[in-house]
């Protein structure tokens, strides 16, 4: 393991720097003995040296570096501080020990010699580090007794307001309880209202098949209780029970008369009819708790509740932990939101990656073809995509750009079934524009600008027809200088071919003579060896002729 260098520490009240004297190893570390001693001051301090200490201007400097440090920004307060105080690069790495792993990254980007070592990498660098918090307001000299705590204090109040800075009305973490609160509500009314039918069927077991709604076979078993106490005098109210029909209320009366269940006691039917009773509570505060979502929803994100509906809205909100989140995220993401797992085991096996996620609970889906169902997913994602930042961005809540958005994918419906043109989506958009600043009584800034453009405009336009004139007057001198240059080389090129052409028929005719000379003299030199060929044949033939006559004298 490499040695720890040096050591940052983050307070509320600056930034320290401190070298690291002796340090332990990994194995040594473990020890008890170890341990303890960063327990104590006296053997601690032996342990590292303070190097600087950078205190924080103010409460306004504090708070913006600790936003800084939860982002992973290294701020240009603590850039700074490193570059003065640790060493210069060299080829031998600094490793430098910190508490975040996000600003170790950040540090590491901005100063390539510097390695730094967090807690999770090092157990040595997490020992000293909280060493260095238990005993920092003794090893920053310059600190007074509760100056820490103080800050700490002041620091955490002014952050936590800061994080949860919000407008009350816009507020989505209601909205993300609302819907986790619906839907546990609706899986434990299901599963006490048949728990309620199963119960209730040993006293009264024809009632199951007159009466199929849960909730209502939990108000008829409330108000029917001991079936020998039904009778006609209460057919009216019984009727008030199962949405005034008088033909159901009849038949439960008739179905009572020759019933075929057990008699039940009176503590038994205590404990059953309030249980039905809870069941029946319980389906009420689900009403009104979907009514407040309704309304929440269209305080915060009234666009995307227009177009998708409240609860898959809702739903969208809390898989992505908040309407800001949501907004951030591309249209391929919010598609697939809700389908994690199918996606993961897509990509692990190398299979078909799903079409949609939570958006599937919407009608539209519902309403496309099956070929259909993947392209209007990926439409109406994109449309929810829009629908979710004009809602997190916008100041005054409206729900015309959600209409014009769900016109949209009405009319993309269409068009898949029938092939009609849809209306273009910058239509659609500038429509819905216009209507919001014609409800909130603004004229629309386009025109305003085209009116003040014209006021301006007029000596504007003069001084632009003098730049035209100049520049076209610019263009044809420069064309006719152009021309002219064109002429010139055109002319020095004929010259200069007819030259070559000279030059050519001068070496032409040279070469011509010498090689009628060679030729001439090599006539010459053949004629002169068949004169000496001939001469001497000539000489030899005497010859023989002058023998001959000797031999004749003879």
């Amino acid at each position: 393991m490499a040695a720890i260098d040096f050591l940052l520490h983050e307070s509320s009240v600056g930034y320290a720097i401190f070298k690291v004297v002796h340090q332990a190893d990994t194995i040594g570390n473990r020890l008890r003995e170890v341990q303890q001693a960063s327990q104590d001051l006296a053997k601690f301090g032996k342990m590292i040296k303070l190097v600087s200490f950078a205190p924080f201007q103010g409460a306004a400097q504090a708070l913006e570096n600790a936003n800084d440090i939860s982002e992973g920004i290294l701020s240009d307060y603590l850039r700074s501080l490193l570059e003065m105080n640790l060493p210069k690069p060299s080829k031998k790495a600094t490793i430098l020990g910190v508490a975040d792993k996000n600003l170790a990254g950040s540090i590491k980007t901005t100063f390539p010699s510097i390695d730094c070592e967090t807690g999770d990498t090092s157990e040595v660098v997490q020992d000293l580090l909280r060493g260095i918090r238990l005993h920092a307001p003794k090893l920053l000299k310059q600190l007074q007794e509760g100056d820490v705590e103080r800050a700490q204090l002041g620091l955490g109040h002014a952050y936590s307001r800061a994080k949860v800075k919000f407008s009350v009305q816009k507020n989505d973490n209601h909205i993300i309880q609302a819907i986790a609160t619906l839907d546990h509500l609706d899986k434990a009314i299901n599963t006490f209202s048949m728990r309620v039918r199963e119960w209730y069927s040993w006293h009264f077991p024809e009632l199951v098949k007159i009466i199929s709604d849960n909730q209502q076979y939990a108000r008829a078993a409330l108000f029917i209780g001991d079936k020998k106490t039904l009778s006609d005098e209460r057919l009216h109210d019984l009727a008030a029970v199962v949405n005034d029909d008088g033909d159901v209320a009849q038949s439960i009366i008739d179905s009572a008369r020759v019933s075929m269940g057990q008699d039940i006691s009176e503590s038994d039917m205590v404990n059953v009819l309030a249980f039905a009773k809870r069941v029946v509570n319980l389906s009420e505060y689900r009403k009104s708790l979907f009514a407040y979502l309704v309304s929440k929803m269209s305080i915060v994100a009234p666009n995307l509740a227009t177009l998708i509906g409240e609860v898959v809205g809702a739903r969208l909100i809390s898989h992505a932990g908040s309407l800001t989140n949501l907004s951030k995220y591309p249209a391929s993401t919010v598609q697939i939101l809700g389908a994690e797992k199918a996606l993961f085991r897509a990509l692990k096996t190398k299979g078909n990656t799903p079409k949609y996620g939570l958006i599937y609970h919407s009608s539209f889906i519902g309403r496309a073809g099956q070929k259909n169902k993947g392209r209007i997913s990926r439409f109406l994602a994109n449309k929810c995509s829009i629908a979710s930042r004009i809602d997190n961005f916008s100041e005054a809540p409206t729900t015309k750009f959600g209409e014009a958005l769900k016109k949209q994918v009405e009319e993309r419906l269409e068009f898949y079934a029938s092939g009609t043109a849809p209306t273009k989506n910058e239509v659609a958009m500038k429509t819905a524009m216009d209507s919001v600043l014609a409800d909130i009584n603004i004229e629309n800034p386009a025109d305003s600008d085209e009116e003040m453009a014209d006021i301006i405009s007029l000596p504007i336009q003069k001084q632009e027809k003098k730049d035209r004139k100049e520049k076209s007057k610019r263009r044809h001198s420069e064309a006719d200088a152009e021309l002219g240059r064109t002429k010139e080389r055109e002319e020095k090129g004929k010259k200069t071919k007819g030259g070559e052409k000279k030059s050519k028929k001068l070496r032409y005719s040279e070469a011509d003579g010498e090689a009628e000379l060679a030729r001439s003299g090599e006539r010459k030199e053949k004629e002169k060896m068949k004169k000496r060929r001939h001469s001497e044949v000539d000489g030899e033939t005497d010859g023989r002729k002058e023998k001959k006559k000797k031999s004749s004298n003879k």
